[in-house]
């Protein structure tokens, strides 16, 4: 593979925004700073409860159109029609519960079949690029290419937190089989959830993944080396094409 993309997340500038209320930080001003390092998008989760991305920001970062807009979302109606009304380049429909700090697992695809199956066409008709938030399990990716989707995201949390105390090899197995398994079916294959510099080296190396998509790391390693300084050094350890050298 020539190049693998990266996405990023910036749910977490809208928390630190959403503490006062005040505006600050500005999260269009963030996405000139993802435009000047030469990420490939920028993604964003509209939450049920609204905790940290909110429908204006939707709105306001399509308008402003810098860079390719993800859109996580849950399978509901509403989701469906802001995301219809929006038209951003990519949606990713990701599992939700209310009472959860972050996504905790995949989607169950497998389970859902006939709800997904009346859910998705409208989104796929409107040309967006519809991903599923999945775990690397080949029944789920199997029920996905059944569905009509382009793409699925390999969920990446158990392989992150086994890797802090070094028992990641099974699990990095298990990415690598899904990821193989969805490029034999014809399924673009993203990943993300819990990668950081330590990490996403073995994920980056991995050919069949085309995109990551990463979020809060990011966005947290900033308070110590800046945003954009991150956003570079990160994009040179999974050898994007666009990273610059940090000075």
């Amino acid at each position: 593979m020539e190049k693998i993309r990266l996405g990023v997340n910036i749910d977490h500038i809208a928390t630190l925004r959403n503490a006062r209320n005040e505006g600050y930080p500005n999260i269009l001003d963030v996405t000139k700073i993802l435009k000047k390092v030469k990420v490939d998008s920028i993604t964003i989760h509209l939450r049920e409860d609204r905790r940290h991305i909110k429908d204006k920001d939707v709105i306001e970062l399509k308008k402003q159109n810098l860079l390719p807009l993800n859109l996580e979302m849950a399978a509901t109606k509403e989701m469906r029609e802001i995301c219809i009304k929006t038209i951003p380049q990519s949606c990713c429909i990701v599992p939700e519960r209310r009472e959860e700090l972050t996504t905790e697992g995949g989607l169950d695809v497998k389970n859902q079949m006939n709800y997904l199956s009346d859910f998705l066409p409208e989104l796929i008709k409107k040309k967006i690029k519809v991903s599923l938030f999945i775990d690397p399990d080949l029944e789920q990716i199997k029920a996905a290419k059944t569905l009509g989707v382009q793409a699925v995201e390999l969920h990446t949390g158990k392989y992150s937190r086994l890797h802090k105390i070094n028992k990641f090899n099974s699990e990095l197995t298990r990415i690598k089989n899904a990821s193989f398994f969805c490029s034999e079916l014809g399924l673009k294959c993203h990943a993300g959830h819990g990668l950081n510099f330590s990490n996403v080296a073995k994920i980056a190396e991995i050919k069949e993944i085309e995109e990551l998509n990463v979020g809060h790391f990011l966005i947290s390693n900033s308070l110590f080396m800046g945003l954009e300084n991150t956003i570079t050094k990160f994009m040179k350890i999974i050898k994007h094409p666009n990273y610059r050298k940090i000075k």
